[in-house]
């Protein structure tokens, strides 16, 4: 019985203005996998110029008034002119959702302590999930303040804080009204992928394929953009010479998936590879998460972060037939 209440109280949300996208900033596409707690600079702040240009209506002087009003690193002075919010008309914009992962921060943490597989009485797990929490809330208050310097007014919501629990990984308790007031409100919720307490197994992480796909569930965006650091999906790793980038995979109602373009014989032996450090299922969950989202009717785009094609998949023009300049994987579903 509660969890029909808790069900029926997130499929209830009603937003004054629907969500048009769901972003994922894919964890290796924002931070340097490889060295623990590096952001990729170049590569977040080229993501968050692209979501501005495509979300976000133009300041009428054509300045872009930044909303990081804190000292940044190495300057001595707060780097916005606060003077020009004074006289600034009301900025349209799209309402939309970030989901970002976490990349080089958290990953490490939580493999050493073993915080995914739970055991909350643990001294090692329980020093993990706190270790875990520091890392991936200090890249969500970065990225944050990266989406804010380009006129975005982020908010940060780290699920655990938001109440967010599970049942042995599954989520069994996600209160979405915090999300939709913050987007009725005008603000850009932005979320990640958490250490949370699970009902069962004390605790696990939350990973944010699984984050997004509750969120396009229950407030139905238009569609949903998942930016990596390749291409797409292709059949085997990436890294592999004869690896062939998935232009398009159909969901069944059941489900399953096949691949539409391009034509190859024997497409379900695709190969996926999930690094030794990361906890929540790596492209595998990625995968599974979008032919979930896709069988709502949802289309989903996986393409690559900063990239031409990039912002035509932000900017929702790829609703219809996909153009065959175009490079990036489109999962929806089946008709």
């Amino acid at each position: 019985m509660e969890d029909e209440k808790k069900s029926t109280q997130n499929a209830s949300i009603n937003l004054i203005r629907p969500i048009r996208c769901i972003v994922k900033l894919g964890g290796a596409a924002i931070t340097c996998k490889n060295e623990l707690e590096k952001i990729n600079e170049e590569s977040l702040k080229e993501v968050s110029a692209q979501l501005r240009q495509s979300m976000i209506m133009q300041s009428p002087s054509g300045k872009n008034l930044g909303m990081d009003w804190s000292k940044r690193t190495g300057e001595s002075d707060v780097s916005c002119d606060i003077d020009c919010f004074r006289h600034q008309p009301s900025l349209d914009s799209s309402p939309f959702i970030v989901v970002h992962g976490a990349g080089s921060f958290g990953h490490f943490q939580a493999s050493e302590s073993g915080v995914h597989k739970g055991g909350l009485d643990q001294p090692l797990v329980k020093a993990g999930f706190v270790a875990t929490r520091i890392s991936v809330t200090k890249l969500n208050l970065e990225i944050v303040r990266a989406l804010a310097r380009e006129s975005i007014p982020s908010i940060g919501m780290s699920p655990f804080s938001c109440g967010w629990s599970t049942s042995e990984r599954n989520i069994a308790f996600a209160d979405l009204s915090v999300v939709a007031k913050a987007i009725d409100s005008g603000f850009i919720p932005v979320l990640h992928g958490d250490a949370v307490l699970d009902n069962l197994l004390g605790c696990t992480i939350l990973s944010g394929d699984v984050i997004i796909r509750h969120l396009a569930e229950h407030l139905k965006p238009e569609y949903v953009v998942f930016l990596t650091d390749v291409l797409g999906v292709y059949d085997r790793p990436p890294s592999d010479p004869n690896a062939v980038l998935l232009r398009e995979i159909a969901v069944s109602e059941d489900g399953s998936w096949f691949v539409v373009k391009p034509t190859l014989e024997n497409m379900k032996a695709v190969q996926i590879t999930v690094a030794a450090h990361d906890t929540t299922g790596g492209m595998q969950t990625k995968i599974s998460e979008a032919a979930m989202i896709a069988k709502l009717g949802i289309d989903v785009y996986i393409v690559k972060a900063g990239t031409s094609h990039s912002v035509r998949a932000l900017n929702g023009g790829l609703k219809d037939d996909i153009p065959d300049d175009w490079l990036g994987t489109v999962i929806r579903l089946f008709r």
